[in-house]
């Protein structure tokens, strides 16, 4: 099932368990407004090469619309909606004054040098300037795209509206970005864990983890895993996997990453098969690579008794009902890797009041928002007897609901 279909089936359940009206249900579904773009760019060479843009604005009823960039060979139409949709959800989940929506361009970023990269950044910024701004619109990075990526979209778009640092959040510090921002989504994913653990009777310390994906999630929820006292005993990226049943050095790994581009030949752990990541041996896994990861294939196999979905969409549907007959706890993406768009949140803020706050305040700030959340979702699990995933859905589609009646919206 694609993440489309995936995320319409999550919203239809919660809806039917909240008994939305049916025209609402509807109308909460249908995206505010969807942009397709023709992004045509000179290449170092001198040839023309084109690419298509996307942004999907799914709804703004709670606020501005909110969510990441992506530049990947498999952006297209569906996957940017089901992930503008999700955003919408995420931000209501996190009670985050914020809408949802996406945007990518279809091409690999790794086979274009810097300036093309920035001529294609700038292309898309020019075509879709006039439906983007501080209260209507506000993209982030995403998969493929960065602090700068965000420095080039800043730089395009003040030269339409004048100097705009609250246009796009995820900047360079030097250029208004917050503290603590980059490292907000895993340290989310770590907030959100301790919540889910304590829930249980446990917590971090000694707990083993599996963790998919060395990116920038991947490698900051890694490293505080570990500060924390708990075994990270394998990770894995496109590059390769490795396995210590004693726990991986994280920031030894990083340096090895740094210096190799590759986990491959790391001296402190052992090779193992990225495809049984999924399945290794641990307390809790962590995908933070692509969606889709966990299905019916692999989802008997897994040994896991928590996954924190610190990817976007990493479980699909039959997973999901695998894993939930095993007695697996799975904590939703649209809570657990919530810390990012947060943290973005307080970036816009800051941006607004052009007054910064010091890294220990973001991190304060982060915790105590990602713990409400938890608990509020928890509320809604009791109030409607389901499990966590439907228990966030349900927390989110509710608050979005009662804002888009509360506007005026007739049923």
């Amino acid at each position: 099932m694609n993440a489309l279909a995936a995320t319409n089936r999550n919203f239809r359940h919660a809806a039917r368990i909240l008994g939305l009206d049916s025209k609402l249900e509807k109308s909460l579904l249908i995206p505010f407004r969807e942009i397709k773009v023709e992004c045509t760019i000179p290449k170092d060479d001198g040839s023309l090469v084109s690419y298509v843009g996307f942004r999907v604005q799914h709804d703004n009823a709670r606020g501005p619309m909110k969510g990441g960039i992506r530049y990947h060979p498999e952006v297209d139409p569906d996957e940017v909606n089901a992930l503008a949709q999700l955003m919408t959800w995420k931000t209501a989940v996190a009670d985050i004054p914020y809408g949802g929506a996406k945007g990518g361009i279809g091409c690999n970023p790794r086979e274009l040098s810097n300036s093309e990269l920035e001529r294609l950044t700038r292309v898309f910024t020019q075509k879709i300037h006039d439906l983007i701004g501080i209260h209507t619109d506000v993209p982030a990075p995403d998969m493929g795209t960065n602090a700068q990526t965000m420095a080039w979209i800043l730089d395009e778009y003040s030269k339409f509206h004048g100097h705009s640092p609250a246009v796009v959040t995820g900047k360079p510090i030097d250029l208004g970005g917050s503290l603590g921002r980059e490292a907000a989504t895993g340290r989310g994913v770590v907030f959100a864990t301790e919540a889910l653990l304590a829930e249980h009777g446990k917590q971090i310390k000694n707990m083993t983890f599996a963790i998919q994906g060395f990116g920038n999630v991947g490698y900051w929820a890694s490293k505080l895993i570990h500060e924390k006292g708990g075994k990270v005993v394998a990770i894995s990226d496109i590059t390769g996997a490795v396995t210590n049943p004693n726990g991986i050095d994280i920031q030894e790994l990083h340096m090895h990453k740094k210096s190799t581009g590759s986990l491959v030949n790391f001296q402190g752990a052992d090779s193992m098969d990225p495809n049984e990541l999924l399945i290794h041996d641990c307390d809790v896994l962590i995908p933070c690579a692509l969606g889709g990861v966990l299905n019916r294939e692999n989802a008997g196999e897994v040994k896991a008794k928590f996954i924190v979905e610190a990817a976007n969409h990493p479980t699909d549907p039959d997973a999901d009902e695998i894993l939930s007959k095993k007695g697996v706890v799975i904590l939703p993406d649209i809570y657990a890797n919530a810390g990012g768009v947060t943290v973005s949140y307080f970036e816009w803020v800051q941006n607004i009041q052009g007054f910064m706050w010091d890294e220990d305040k973001v991190n304060s700030e982060l915790q105590k928002y990602m713990t409400k959340a938890f608990h509020n979702i928890k509320n809604m699990c009791k109030s409607h007897d389901c499990n966590l995933r439907m228990g966030a859905f349900t927390l989110g589609v509710n608050r979005v609901a009662r804002a888009t009646l509360l506007r005026g919206w007739e049923a």
